[in-house]
């Protein structure tokens, strides 16, 4: 049976303070940098080559948080800047690098539906675009911010990412897999294959590794997983989605009864959650589906 499911107090508590980070990233090309040539001097100007491998700023967090991979491929320079610095530009000027971080497709800009849009949220803050409304965040707003507006913002936020329903299914047989089950993270990295590699080896730590393709092939021949070519999904076998150049997009561990132990990506938004494999067909039905099975006789 499909159920609401929602966060703990505990783990929303600990989005709250982890969202934003300390820093503020603005994303621009060569010609918007130049609309700001005057305000530059307390900020560093990082080519995006140079931003790619950074250290720093690959950190698992920062890429949730400014969400990198909706980026348009137009940005050019990244601006790091301390969190007073936006505040000290001119309405007019912070209101057009806002416009341009959603523009861009910065992580941290999100649409906010008017009953959540309080007093306390600054208005500069907030920009309609194609008849919806939007809220910038960043670190000194989202600081002043009550614990209440935080907590109601971030869980609205949340949702967007994806739907707060699972499926109800009984795991006595696996009991690794209870503790987790349609439960949110507390903090991100966990993926897909994390939670798929995690559910056959039953090493739990795995659960909140970042976990890559190559990483994941080699856990599962480890496992003694085998790709098989026809029949039906059985309990204990792995589903991939693959796109046209082999690479894998998505994984999931099947319980029985065409339900699936399954992460969505690696935020503290995405849940660890028991869904249904047509779920899964609608939400991958663009890639190829390869199922690979533990082969008992060769373990």
């Amino acid at each position: 049976m499909k159920i609401h499911m929602k966060p703990e107090s505990g783990a929303i508590k600990r989005w709250i303070g982890a969202f934003i980070p300390e820093r503020d990233l603005f994303f621009l090309t060569e010609k918007d940098l130049g609309d700001f040539k005057e305000y530059l001097d307390h900020v560093l100007v990082i080519p995006k080559e140079e931003f790619s491998a950074n250290a720093t700023y690959n950190g698992i967090q920062w890429q949730n948080s400014y969400t990198y991979w909706n980026l348009s491929n137009e940005v050019e320079f990244v601006i790091v800047a301390p969190p007073d610095w936006v505040g000290r530009l001119p309405e007019v000027k912070r209101k057009q690098l806002f416009h341009r971080q959603k523009e861009v497709g910065s992580g941290l800009v999100y649409e906010i539906s008017h009953d959540r849009i309080d007093d306390s949220i600054p208005a500069d803050h907030l920009m309609e675009s194609g008849g919806e409304q939007f809220i910038v965040l960043q670190k000194v707003m989202w600081e002043e911010l009550s614990y209440d507006v935080k907590r109601d913002l971030i869980s609205e936020f949340a949702q967007q990412w994806e739907e707060w329903t699972c499926y109800e299914y009984s795991l006595e047989s696996r009991p690794h897999l209870q503790k987790y089950a349609n439960v949110f993270p507390s903090s991100g990295g966990g993926n897909c294959l994390a939670a798929t590699l995690f559910a056959v080896t039953r090493e739990e730590w795995i659960i909140n590794e970042w976990v890559h393709q190559k990483t994941f092939s080699l856990g599962l021949k480890r496992a003694h997983y085998r790709r098989v070519e026809n029949g039906e999904i059985r309990d204990g076998d792995v589903v991939t989605w693959e796109n046209e150049s082999g690479i894998i997009q998505h994984a999931s561990f099947c319980v029985g009864d065409d339900k699936f132990f399954n992460k969505s990506g690696q935020t503290f938004f995405n849940a660890w959650k028991i869904v249904d494999w047509t779920d899964l067909q609608e939400m991958w039905k663009s890639y190829r589906v390869k199922v690979l099975r533990k082969d008992n006789f060769n373990v």
